[in-house]
């Protein structure tokens, strides 16, 4: 499995406990992932996304499964000084300690995955949502801010970062306290898309990425009956409610042409 590293301690700690055949994981940011396929780098059984955009181009698959959503939220370490001024600023007010400089926030590279371009289009948005005169896409990221998204929130235990602008599971996943964000800027509610879509990123090939509903997307490329079983559990098992992600009634959807013994 080729996959987005949002999805990795996930995968690691979820899935392969619960297939019966050894499933090899590696993760990276979703747009990097893309990549390495659409360049015959790697060649995966499976690969998962955290934008099914990504399905469109740089990878053309025939068909894909939407499994799971998520949400943007700010993580923090309550035990540093300046954990605890988020903490303190709230849903409301969480930017202006920010805007201070006053707390060490990570965020991942939006060339290489959609979380990093995601904080920017929430900044973006809350730039507008809040009426701020200071545009915050502009006034808070910096280049230092950046790290892998497999290592993002595990900067807290090294006490490189007071906090993170990272995916819901993230926090939850490693149990570190967050701050839920307003929906109108956290791209978790369907009801929203239009706002979303107000917010763009171009990616360096070019392609522009416009805001949008979070949705993980999955396909296989190998049609194998012990790929077939791991792909099932993997997009339908219990284990993603456990680890923080948010699968609505009607999913796992898929799009183009799935074969039977995916969907049925």
């Amino acid at each position: 499995m080729l996959a987005a590293g949002s999805l990795n301690n996930t995968l690691e700690n979820g899935l392969r406990p619960s297939v019966d055949v050894t499933v090899q994981i590696e993760a990276h940011g979703s747009a990097e992932v893309a990549r390495h396929i659409a360049e015959g780098q790697k060649n995966p059984d499976i690969v998962s996304v955290a934008d099914v955009t990504l399905f469109d181009s740089p990878l053309h698959p025939d068909w894909f499964a939407e499994f799971a959503t998520n949400s943007i939220v700010i993580a923090y370490n309550p035990n540093t000084e300046g954990g605890q001024q988020l903490a303190d600023a709230g849903a409301e007010n969480w930017y202006q300690p920010l805007l201070r400089g006053d707390v060490a926030i990570g965020r991942t590279d939006p060339d290489l995955d959609p979380l990093g371009y995601r904080a920017l289009l929430m900044l973006e948005l809350a730039t507008e949502y809040y009426g701020t005169d200071t545009d915050l896409r502009e006034a808070i990221p910096s280049r230092k801010q950046i790290y892998p998204e497999t290592q993002l929130i595990s900067q807290f235990e090294i006490g490189a970062i007071d906090a993170a602008i990272a995916y819901r599971n993230m926090a939850v996943e490693r149990g570190y306290e967050y701050i839920d964000l307003p929906a109108e800027i956290d791209f978790s509610d369907p009801s929203y898309s239009d706002t979303y879509a107000t917010s763009t990123y171009e990616l360096p090939s070019g392609k522009v990425i416009r805001g949008g509903l979070i949705s993980y997307g999955s396909t296989i490329r190998d049609q194998l009956p012990s790929v077939v079983d791991v792909f099932i559990e993997h997009i339908t098992g219990e284990y993603l409610n456990e680890f923080g992600f948010v699968v609505p009634d009607d999913y796992p959807q898929f799009t183009g042409n799935a074969p039977d013994e995916v969907t049925n």
